[in-house]
């Protein structure tokens, strides 16, 4: 009898924290030779909304929002391909990528469900209590909103990323 593929989401920033919960996910959650698909979900921020004039009366000009918007490509794509260098030696798991744009709060959660995501798996900043409360949890959001099992893998603060046994 074949096994069920799984659909194992995990949404991946710039943060060491994110790559430390794929490393995880790829150690204690992903079987060689399964029929799961990894989904690697990238967050890019949505367009900036900048006023007519900044605070020194200058005009945002299209040249600067273009320059930005190619930045953020270029971050996306570091992203990605950092964190599919980590996936490389997966066999018979199929490995997709997804750059969406808006707030990762919001869109994370509308991934899992459009995704059919069976978890979904997110590194933890480890923010205190103050820094939640002025910046918000994006994976305590998504904990409370998503309707698949969350992960949370929290980064220990002294010991390096999990490796192969």
């Amino acid at each position: 009898m074949a096994e069920k593929e799984r659909r194992i989401l995990v949404a991946v920033d710039e943060g060491e924290e994110s790559m430390y919960a794929l490393s995880w996910c790829l150690h204690n959650l992903v079987f060689p030779n399964s029929n799961d698909t990894l989904i690697l979900l990238h967050c890019k921020p949505s367009r900036l909304v900048y006023p007519a004039l900044d605070g020194t009366g200058y005009l945002f000009s299209s040249d600067i929002t273009a320059t930005v918007e190619r930045y953020s490509d270029r971050v996306a794509d570091g992203v990605l391909e950092k964190a599919q260098k980590l996936c490389i030696n997966l066999q018979q798991v199929k490995v997709e990528t997804r750059v969406e744009k808006g707030d990762p709060r919001d869109l994370i959660c509308e991934m899992a469900e459009k995704l059919g995501a069976d978890v979904l798996v997110m590194g933890s900043h480890g923010y205190g209590l103050i820094k939640r409360a002025l910046l918000g949890s994006v994976s305590s959001h998504c904990a409370q909103n998503v309707k698949c099992p969350v992960l949370i893998v929290k980064k220990p603060k002294t010991s390096p990323p999990p490796s192969h046994p």
